[in-house]
């Protein structure tokens, strides 16, 4: 064996000298969690959700698909072809057509008065209190309150203050419980979130960081600061572990930077730009990401409901490559190709995933040599595509030859609960 050149006190100093970075790594960029990721974000005004909501969306996706001769012929004119999605995505619809809900206070409601939003705020929370306690709420619901500007900062904190204490008071809160900060513009604007969270949570005895929030990405400010920095990333690391997800806005963003109606979009370039920024702050967070909207509705004549189905399919398909892996809906038609796109853009990357986790797992020579952060990328894919209903356990067995289970703990980075000679 060589002898070693480096002294004890060499090493001890080293690791003196590199204390405060691991303890910044550890604090500033955890990983994955292991929490779900919702495929979408439905929003819809607040006073119009319901305790049926839900199944009501479900029931209008599947009957603006049967207008359209089925979901196998609505997959043949986005272009989709795989013969399992017909099933897949119509027990989804049955069964949890939405996954996430943002009962909206902020645009999609408008200055309506304090006297009718504190009353629509009671409404939101006996219309979700009822729904966690009927089991027909979505796994994650929430508001999005107004902004911090001055103008509708002190409305949109008594909103969420209503809300919150609303909630609480009815019972423990929900565990998908989400709430979403709009329009940020300045990291102080985040800092003051995380004040009203731990000032809400005194006054309520709540534990710590029961209130964590989403960041809305809608102005340029918090994407190029004044100062040359990009504060979304800064926001993150100043949030208290609070900020959950950053979305993108997609028209108040592109309004804010002169573009034209015709031409706003989730694929502008300036869309790209502000969205590739906003997954390198994220990158290591634990923070999850997703992509807006578009307001080119499935409704109306045939022809314009088929175009309208190919853009929102194309468009989902787009976002999933680009490792975005939720946005958002603002119409039940809409659900249709949320889900035949979501469900083909795993499927169709299943298979190959599949063989080279097997491969990894099972140590099996292959033409592809795969290192362990890959392995990682390959297992969050399939985990991913379990958890939304895409893709089945049986396939996984079949396929990779491994556990759900044993694919999560890949995902996470944690040891495997099944090792590969038992697998086998």
């Amino acid at each position: 064996m060589p002898s070693r050149s480096l002294t004890d006190d060499a090493l001890a100093a080293i690791e003196r000298r590199l204390a405060a970075t691991d303890e910044l790594l550890a604090r500033n960029y955890p990983g994955d969690d292991g929490r779900r990721r919702p495929v979408h974000t439905v929003y819809l005004p607040a006073d119009r959700f319901t305790p049926s909501t839900a199944r009501e969306w479900g029931d209008q996706a599947l009957a603006a698909a049967d207008a359209a001769g089925g979901l196998a012929a609505v997959a043949r004119t986005v272009g989709l072809d795989d013969p399992a999605l017909p099933d897949l995505v119509h027990r989804k619809l049955c069964e949890e057509p939405i996954e996430d809900v943002r009962l909206d206070f902020e645009d999609g409601y408008g200055d309506r008065g304090d006297e009718t939003e504190d009353a629509d705020v009671a409404g939101a929370v006996d219309a979700v209190a009822t729904a966690v306690r009927e089991d027909s709420a979505p796994p994650f619901v929430g508001i999005r309150f107004k902004c911090m500007e001055a103008p509708v900062r002190a409305r949109g904190l008594r909103t969420l203050d209503l809300f919150v204490s609303g909630l609480a008071a009815a019972g423990p809160l929900p565990d998908g419980l989400t709430v979403t900060l709009p329009k940020v513009t300045t990291v102080g604007q985040v800092e003051a979130m995380v004040d009203a969270s731990r000032a809400l949570e005194a006054a309520l005895g709540l534990a710590e960081r029961s209130l964590r929030f989403e960041v809305q990405v809608e102005t340029p400010q918090v994407i190029l600061g004044a100062d040359g920095t990009a504060p979304v990333a800064t926001l993150l690391h100043a949030a208290d572990r609070r900020v959950t997800s950053l979305h993108y806005g997609t028209y108040d963003y592109s309004a804010s930077l002169g573009i034209a109606a015709q031409y706003q979009s989730m694929e502008h370039p300036a869309a790209d730009h502000a969205k590739n920024v906003m997954q390198l702050a994220i990158a290591g967070t634990g923070v999850h990401m997703s992509d807006g909207s578009t307001n080119i509705l499935p409704i109306g004549d045939p022809a314009h409901v088929a175009d309208a189905w190919r853009l929102h399919a194309r468009l989902v398909r787009r976002h999933l490559e680009r490792g975005i892996y939720q946005g958002w809906d603002l119409h039940p038609a809409q659900l249709v190709t949320r889900f035949l796109a979501t469900y083909a853009f795993y499927r169709d990357g299943f298979p190959a995933a599949a063989l080279r986790l097997r491969n990894y797992v099972h140590r099996i020579d292959s033409a592809i040599l795969d290192e362990p952060a890959t392995a990682r990328a390959l297992a969050s894919f399939i985990h991913r595509g379990v958890t939304c209903g895409a893709v089945t356990a049986a396939e996984v067995a079949s396929a990779a030859e491994v556990t759900v289970d044993t694919v999560r703990d890949l995902a996470l980075n944690r040891p495997t609960t099944t090792q590969p000679e038992e697998t086998r």
